[in-house]
């Protein structure tokens, strides 16, 4: 029995394809069970117009039969089979598919069975089993043909085809396991837990059953007696041949056979999530690309946020075989909180199946996948408002991103799923603040600050609410960055209260602060001076309507932004610091006291006063008391 070569640049890809193409070796058994379900789909559609097959639907199998004494896996179809022409043009020339070639004779033609669908389309998939076997042979007999075929190799040296009995039709595919290395345990693939957990993971719902012999603990009654008469039982180990896989996934049926109480508890018990998912979105699309999904938004933040777990979450698959399992190419990071499972048999497949030839389906299925879960979540704002501002606490964040990223790419498309805070008790979208601000209102007020409480308690926003304005307290400088990003609402600009011109002051009002600020410039200056460098200014301020003193910034670095840079990973992002300014209210009884010990000429009164101003303004702002004795000495000063 000669052997015959592969083909030079078979050899070739055949090495490239076992060390290169799949980076994962676990799939040999996903790529190996879809081939025996194409062989299955062949018969079974050829069994719609010819009673010789003499099998139904449901006599149809696929089983994986493990052997660690021979050390080998074999997975039995009764499908199609081969010639031994075929197994020599399919084995015996790499990416040359008997799939592929059936697939097109059947384009045109209107199939009875509209369940057809095949996955193996590249002719590569079977040669994966090289990656965990030393050796592969291949016992297959057609349909309508009285004789088998028996194709083996061992690799790139070669292989061999000879005819062979076999009983009956179909093809088993005997992959002898390497031994174990130091860099792979390749035994492990002959423990049963290990490939029915491959079959779950990769080829659940394949449609036709997957069965293994497995063991369990049967108790049984013994011919002793108990003492008081009663049976004794004992325990064995029995074997019993199970279909391992769920066949029909959740998702492809339809809503009238599947509640969404149902399809909430699979994702727990998935997920091994504790609480509901806070919303749902159900799938049925066909059209240019065709394809069901099923999409959580989870209910909770995941646990393992910092390790990435929660990241990707969407499960792709094609025709029920699973073909990656976190797909980061359906939705953008802003909807990277959701999971679930997109299927569909129109994806243009790469020959290692693991990523996409061309992603133009996938883009398609991604920008309707967003706008459905942007409407669920609009939805869900507007029938259950706690449950949206529980949802926006935990992937808010995501969001906030999402309108920042790419330079504000997709800001419109997210902008109405944000909220912000107006009090300590009531989050409101932009468009609900524009739609109840006052027609003498002109802009749109924010103040910024590191918690919520600090955030209202700015002496600056006392203005802003004197008028009966609302304002928006950020706290985080992701926030700023947003309201920077979206520039406007509803032709309203955003306004921050500390750093930006209110729009109160007509221009004779700011050409008389401009003088009065010149007249009191020597009482100024000695402020600036009695400060030290930590504030660059001293002004007078027309914000302040009780406060005696606030802290604010010039510049495009805010205090909050200077917090979030200096929590940075770099040197240089932690040495950003905002520039300060002091502002002080004229009208304040402090002040007034400052000044009669200026011009009283108590200078080291007037001083001590300045620093005491200064401090209260930084503690305001949030910055912390560095030098809290000091402070206590300057008060206790006073009495």
């Amino acid at each position: 029995m000669a052997k015959k070569q592969f083909k030079a640049e078979s050899k070739r890809l055949l090495d490239l394809m076992i060390n290169s193409i799949y980076t994962n070796k676990e799939i040999f058994l996903r790529e190996i069970i879809s081939n025996a379900s194409d062989a299955i789909d062949k018969l079974c559609y050829l069994s719609l117009t010819d009673d010789t097959v003499g099998l139904n639907r449901d006599d149809f199998r696929i089983d994986i039969i493990i052997d660690k004494t021979a050390r080998t896996i074999t997975v039995r179809d009764n499908g199609i089979g081969m010639t031994m022409s075929e197994a020599e043009n399919n084995l015996g020339v790499i990416a040359k598919s008997g799939s592929f070639q059936f697939k097109g004779e059947m384009d045109g033609e209107k199939a009875e069975n509209e369940d057809l669908s095949i996955i193996g389309q590249f002719g590569v998939g079977f040669y994966s089993a090289f990656m965990v076997s030393d050796e592969v042979t291949v016992i297959s007999r057609k349909f309508g043909e009285a004789e088998g075929v028996r194709w083996n190799s061992k690799g790139a040296d070669g292989y061999t085809v000879t005819a062979c009995e076999r009983d009956s039709v179909g093809t088993d595919v005997i992959m002898h396991i390497k031994e174990d290395s130091d860099e792979e345990i390749y035994g492990s693939y002959l423990e049963v837990w290990k490939i029915k957990a491959l079959v779950k993971k990769y080829s659940d719902y394949v449609r036709w059953p997957i069965c293994m012999d497995i063991e369990h603990q049967e108790r049984f009654e013994t011919e002793e007696k108990n003492d008081d008469g009663s049976p004794k039982y004992d325990y064995r180990m029995v074997t019993e041949n199970e279909v391992v896989n769920s066949r029909v996934p959740i998702w492809q049926r339809s809503k009238s056979e599947v509640t969404d109480d149902d399809c909430i508890a699979w994702y727990k018990e998935k997920n091994r999530d504790r609480k509901d998912p806070c919303a749902l979105v159900r799938i049925n699309a066909e059209g240019a690309v065709s394809y069901k999904a099923m999409l959580f938004v989870p209910g909770e933040q995941n646990e393992n946020i910092f390790s990435g777990d929660n990241k990707g979450a969407i499960t792709l698959y094609s025709n029920g075989v699973m073909i990656m399992e976190k797909c980061d190419k359906l939705v953008h990071e802003y909807f990277e909180f959701v999971k679930g499972v997109v299927d569909s048999p129109d994806l243009s497949l790469n020959i290692s199946r693991e990523l996409l030839q061309h992603d133009r389906q996938l883009r398609i299925i991604g920008q309707n996948l967003e706008k459905r879960i942007k409407s669920e979540l609009e939805k869900l704002m507007r029938e259950d408002r706690p449950k949206y501002e529980e949802f926006f606490k935990n992937f808010g964040v995501d969001l906030k991103c999402g309108v920042c990223d790419e330079y504000g790419r997709y800001k419109d498309f997210l902008r109405d799923l944000l909220i912000f805070w107006t009090a300590e008790d009531k989050q409101v979208t932009l468009k609900e603040y524009v739609e109840n601000m006052p027609e003498s209102q002109q802009k749109i007020y924010y103040a910024s600050a590191d918690t919520l409480k600090r955030a209202v308690n700015l002496p600056q926003c006392e203005e802003v609410r004197k008028r009966g304005y609302e304002l928006l307290y950020l706290t985080s400088p992701l926030d700023e960055m947003v309201l920077e990003n979206l520039r406007e609402q509803d032709g309203k600009t955003f306004c921050n209260v500390v750093t930006d011109d209110l729009g109160f002051e007509t221009e004779e009002e700011k050409k008389a602060a401009e003088e009065r600020d010149i007249e009191n410039k020597e009482l100024l200056d000695f402020i600036k001076e009695s400060v030290g460098d930590q504030i660059a200014k001293v002004k007078l301020s027309s914000k302040l309507s009780t406060r005696p003193c606030a802290l604010t910034t010039e510049g495009g670095v805010t205090l909050e932004m200077e917090r979030y840079f200096r929590a940075g990973p770099s040197e240089e992002m932690r040495k950003v610091r905002a520039t300060r300014v002091l502002e002080l209210n004229p009208d304040h009884r402090a002040f007034q006291v400052l000044r009669e010990a200026f011009d009283g000429g108590d200078k080291e009164r007037a001083a001590s006063l300045a620093k005491i101003l200064s401090t209260l303004a930084s503690i305001s702002a949030g910055d912390d008391l560095e030098d809290a004795g000091e402070f206590t000495d300057l008060v206790a000063a006073l009495f």
